[in-house]
């Protein structure tokens, strides 16, 4: 029997995590461990629950004010004891969070092998995003199995000298729990029940625009122009509704609630739970973010995503035509909202648009590949 040790700290890793998890608990080639860090705990905890994944450690790393560097440490000293105690054959980390890079290094330390699910995305800019780009590329050089979404990620692996039969081209988890979460909004009739009652305030005539934002490197200017494009964009269409789920990052929080509280289409709400924020995603009409995983499950939904970043490590949406990016740029986030609230061509044609980034099997194919090493 095989130890495989699945190791995450953040929400949208515990989402792309979790159908895999499901796949490796219900093999019995395997002994699937699972350990979180709990870098972001109350979200996290949210899909923890929502997918019945009970960690078998958790290391509640999560304090106020805690700094990249203090985190790091944390995560490498209270981890490698686990490693130590479990002794996994394997280590499965996934994208690129702080979480991630220091269970790799302590996995590496510990000469154990990695597994790097979504591995491969590349902006080619250390600083966007930050530090979430150089966080993947270390992880690369610590990893013997990568398990890349896209041929392009595979592409941009073999360019950094990765050997090609340590790549596996096998699409996106998100696709699967997204798949996995309509699934469960579609056949239970109480759950949806009580989300069209959560979301009561949202009439059915009216347009929906769901916004997020967190990115570090936005913060500053790059955030006064997102808030103030919004607050432009709620002026000119005051008959669609403004839905911004704010992050709980203290400065977000703070400048979002100050800059866009006193807008009557503006609805500013606590972070959502996944089911719920999946039930939103499909009523929108279109997306504007600076999230990577929404870039890959909106397409699934027919739902264009404006991204408020100026490069992306998911350029495969950009080619399918599913994702425009508008920068932290309050004219060309006001453009291009604009223009897909008002022109149906263009609005028909990104939302048409295929999916670049898998067909729900992904986490099946992961599974097939580790149980063949």
């Amino acid at each position: 029997m095989k130890k495989v040790m699945v190791v995450f700290g953040t929400r949208p890793e515990a989402i792309k995590m979790a159908p895999l998890i499901r796949l490796l608990k219900l093999d019995s080639d395997f002994e699937t461990t699972v350990c979180v860090t709990a870098q972001h705990r109350e979200m996290l905890d949210q899909v923890l629950d929502l997918f019945s994944i009970i960690p078998d450690y958790d290391l509640d790393l999560m304090t106020d004010g805690q700094d990249l560097a203090k985190l790091s440490a944390h995560i490498l000293i209270q981890l490698t004891p686990v490693y130590m105690e479990v002794s996994p054959d394997l280590v499965l980390v996934h994208g690129d969070t702080t979480t991630t890079l220091m269970a790799s290094l302590a996995a590496f330390y510990c000469g154990i092998e990695v597994g790097h699910v979504e591995a491969g995305l590349r902006t080619g800019n250390l600083k966007s995003p930050w530090p979430e780009e150089a966080n993947r590329r270390l992880v690369s050089t610590l990893t013997s199995l990568h398990f890349a979404p896209t041929d392009l990620a595979k592409k941009n692996l073999m360019l950094e000298g990765v050997e090609e039969t340590k790549i596996f081209v096998t699409g996106n988890t998100v696709v699967d729990s997204l798949f996995l979460a309509i699934g469960e909004i579609e056949s239970n009739s109480s759950i949806r029940i009580a989300l069209e009652a959560k979301f009561s305030m949202l009439s059915e005539n009216r347009k929906i625009v769901l916004i997020t934002g967190h990115r570090r490197e936005s913060f500053g200017d790059g955030f006064l122009q997102i808030c103030d494009a919004i607050k432009q964009l709620a002026n000119q269409f005051d008959d669609v509704d403004f839905v911004f789920p704010v992050h709980l990052n203290p400065y977000v929080k703070s400048l979002v609630h100050s800059r866009l509280g006193d807008m009557d289409n503006i609805l500013l709400m606590e972070p959502l739970e996944y089911l719920p924020f999946v039930y939103l995603m499909s009523r929108s009409e279109l997306i504007l973010t600076d999230s990577g995983g929404i870039q890959e499950e909106a397409p699934s939904l027919g739902k264009p995503v404006l991204v408020m970043r100026e490069t992306t490590e998911r350029p495969e949406a950009i080619e399918a035509g599913t994702v425009l990016l508008t920068g932290a740029n309050k004219i060309r986030i006001v453009k291009s909202v604009s223009t897909l609230l008002t022109n149906t061509d263009i609005y028909s044609k990104m939302s048409r648009a295929h999916n670049p980034y898998g067909d729900g099997k992904s986490s099946g194919r992961i599974v097939s590949v580790i149980g063949a090493k």
